[in-house]
């Protein structure tokens, strides 16, 4: 996924500073603003139990199937159901409900109603997000899923497993510039493409991971470990207005929309870290706080906190240290390119040795 603040592009340089200061003891790793999960999932493969976190459900769905899911889903009890599952491999089960899901009737449902042009036509906010086409298919396999996982049909892992394949496969078809504070006013090349339940993949790892839909500052007194990796939000830009429909998919929960874009209430999922007012006291807080033998965190130098504040927090944990990368900017549209000068930022990874 095309999503702000994405580290996929700098796993390595993670990664290789991490190991760099952390010793071979080490084997617990916490991504507390896990987002889409590519930290949580690259560290997962590296042997670590992780915990993730995320207070946005898409993104603990996401997170619940890369970090939580280790075994390869067999579908066992949708055999009555789907037949023909017994013939298979188990590691060939998950591609065959996938493309059962993608060819069932499309419905015509809450996604189609409220952000499909066919579904808003006449009701004051046309709404483009997706063809309708695509829009009737992503609810007709959403309401199958929750009709198969009410009726024991699947298992709590196998939900998740299918909720992130389609989280991941209708995004792809999003008729926007990256972010869903908008929609484009003509269907665009890659949107008009036929929604596919591609699976997502599965990562193999031993079967202590954890997965959290909590506050940050509020999980961080309950949990300990040996490696805390902190990437929150670095500006203004609340998550939840940035992917509302992302949410309302994973949900599926009808809420209220409001103006024209369709947005979700997300008064309980605002982040203090997007608020000048309020991130420096909420970090401090999390820092102090936090049961690990290190903290390192993801921050950049357009950031509401400044370099000396973040290491100033930091320094009162034990010895601080920074790395620093240089890279290309995440541009969500043109009207945003245009208000930056600079093509690429500067990525600091802080950290701190915690005093025994």
């Amino acid at each position: 996924m095309n999503y702000i603040g994405s580290k996929w592009s700098l796993l390595s340089f993670l990664e290789n500073s991490i190991l760099e200061i952390t010793d071979k003891d080490c084997h617990t790793f916490c991504d507390l603003f896990a987002g889409t999960g590519a930290v949580g999932k690259h560290f997962k493969e590296r042997g670590f139990e992780v915990t993730a976190n995320d207070m946005q459900y898409y993104s603990y769905v996401l997170n619940r199937h890369y970090v939580g899911n280790t075994d390869v889903p067999a579908f066992e009890n949708l055999l009555g159901f789907l037949p023909e599952i017994v013939t298979l491999n188990v590691d060939k089960r998950a591609a065959f409900v996938c493309h059962y899901l993608t060819s069932i009737p499309p419905v015509e449902g809450f996604i189609y109603k409220n952000y499909c042009l066919g579904g808003t036509k006449g009701e004051g906010a046309e709404r483009l997000y997706f063809t309708d086409e695509n829009g009737k298919q992503c609810d007709a396999i959403r309401l199958k899923i929750e009709e198969w996982y009410s009726e024991n049909l699947i298992t709590e892992n196998e939900y998740f497993f299918l909720l992130a394949t389609l989280i991941e496969n209708i995004d792809k078809l999003a008729n926007t510039a990256s972010v869903y504070g908008a929609y484009l006013k003509k269907i665009k090349k890659s949107a008009a493409a036929k929604l596919q339940m591609t699976p997502a993949i599965l990562i193999p790892g031993n079967p202590n991971q954890q997965v959290f839909c909590e506050d940050a500052n509020t999980l961080i007194s309950k949990i300990k470990g040996d490696i805390l990796y902190l990437d929150p939000p670095y500006n203004h830009r609340q998550y939840a207005a940035n992917y509302h429909l992302l949410e309302t998919i994973a949900k599926y929960d009808a809420p209220l929309l409001k103006g024209k874009t369709g947005l979700r209430n997300y008064s309980e999922q605002k982040s203090d870290y997007c608020l000048k007012s309020k991130v420096k006291e909420s970090f401090e807080t999390l820092i102090q706080d936090a049961d690990f033998k290190y903290i390192f965190l993801s921050y950049n130098n357009e950031g509401l906190m400044s370099l000396e504040e973040v290491k100033e927090i930091m320094s009162q944990r034990g010895e601080y240290g920074l790395f620093t990368k240089e890279y290309s900017r995440f541009k969500a549209d043109k009207t945003e390119n245009r208000q930056h000068k600079a093509n690429s930022t500067f990525e600091y990874l802080h950290y701190v040795k915690i005093k025994d």
